[in-house]
């Protein structure tokens, strides 16, 4: 499908349902940087540069003003899977996933002027774990509700997410929409260097001294800057010739040994003691998360974005926790 953004200067109109988290503010602030018009569909007012407009994220209602005439849709909406993986909180997930893509694919097919480009999230965990190679999106295979029976690399919460996004990618695929591009996001860690972040997390236990290594350390981390991930967005909006899922990483995924140690020269921590992974899972439960988050393998690259002619700025990790380390140490300490 090739929907084409309209040649014109103009401002983009953008609208951001769920963009009141941490990856919709990095998206909101990098357009809105750039002088397009922001909107962001919130649960909950907040104050902010951007427009915001009230959604329960359920219900057709006076939002769908917003998505009438605007150029994109970049939907962020769900519950956060950074908690307990218990039998309510994993129906929450999928509910609240599965409920906003089928409601603005209803949306959009009944808008008079509807987006030309509308772009879901969905994440890098969908793939089944493959030891030993990388995953792009020709060669990587879709893990689910059968990946747990077929392979032995693939703990029941990895199974469950890639379920999750299979079946809201599908979703996402199958609305009716023929007048809007779509692009699913598959997205791996955002890194960035604010409070509640992946970063801090592993920064902490930097700090502490417990930065060696979590688990075996030699499970792969797929991970990407902040910067390259609202970039990366930026570039997909701009073309008129990509659609589909799209890998949203950066080209080094690199074994957890091996980002532990480039972390700890970024904050000039010389030595950490490893973390096996009956700590990890009891750390976890305490913190009330999921520990397959840190302890999973994945070696995700960004086959499409590189194809296309991507450049990023932070392809390597030890230049990525280099400048987070910077850019903390500047806004905290």
């Amino acid at each position: 499908m090739q929907i084409v953004p309209p040649e014109s200067e103009q401002p983009l109109r953008i609208v951001l349902p769920g963009g009141s988290g941490q990856l919709g503010q990095v998206l909101a602030r990098h357009f809105q940087e750039r002088g397009h018009h922001v909107t962001v569909l919130t649960r909950g007012p907040y104050t902010a540069p951007w427009q915001t407009v009230h959604w329960d994220g359920k219900t057709a209602g006076p939002w769908v003003e917003t998505l009438e005439g605007a150029d994109v849709c970049i939907n962020l909406a769900g519950r956060s899977v950074n908690c307990r993986s218990s039998a309510a909180n994993r129906l929450e997930i999928y509910n609240s996933r599965m409920g906003v893509t089928r409601l603005l694919g209803q949306v959009i097919a009944g808008l008079e002027s509807p987006p030309w480009l509308w772009m879901n999230a969905s994440t890098a965990a969908i793939y089944r774990p493959a030891p030993g190679r990388d995953l792009d999106e020709a060669s990587g295979e879709l893990g689910g509700s059968e990946a747990l029976s077929k392979s032995r690399h693939a703990p029941d919460s990895c199974n469950f997410l890639a379920a999750v996004a299979g079946d809201c990618e599908a979703a996402f695929f199958d609305s009716p929409t023929p007048r809007t591009r779509k692009i699913a996001l598959r997205s791996a860690t955002v890194f960035s260097p604010t409070p509640g972040n992946a970063f801090s997390g592993f920064s902490m236990l930097v700090r502490l001294s417990l930065g060696g290594w979590l688990g075996s350390g030699r499970q792969f981390v797929s991970w990407i800057h902040e910067q390259d991930f609202a970039r990366a967005v930026e570039y997909l909006a701009c073309r008129g010739d990509i659609d589909g899922p799209v890998n949203l990483t950066a080209p080094t995924p690199l074994p957890n040994r091996q980002f532990m140690a480039a972390l700890r020269e970024a904050w000039e921590v010389p030595n950490g003691f490893p973390v096996p992974s009956l700590l990890v899972k009891l750390g976890a439960f305490l913190m009330r998360t999921e520990p397959e988050l840190v302890l999973r393998s994945l070696r995700v690259v960004p086959g499409r974005l590189l194809d296309a002619g991507f450049v990023f700025d932070f392809s390597i990790w030890s230049d990525a926790a280099e400048y987070l380390v910077h850019a903390w140490r500047h806004r905290h300490d």
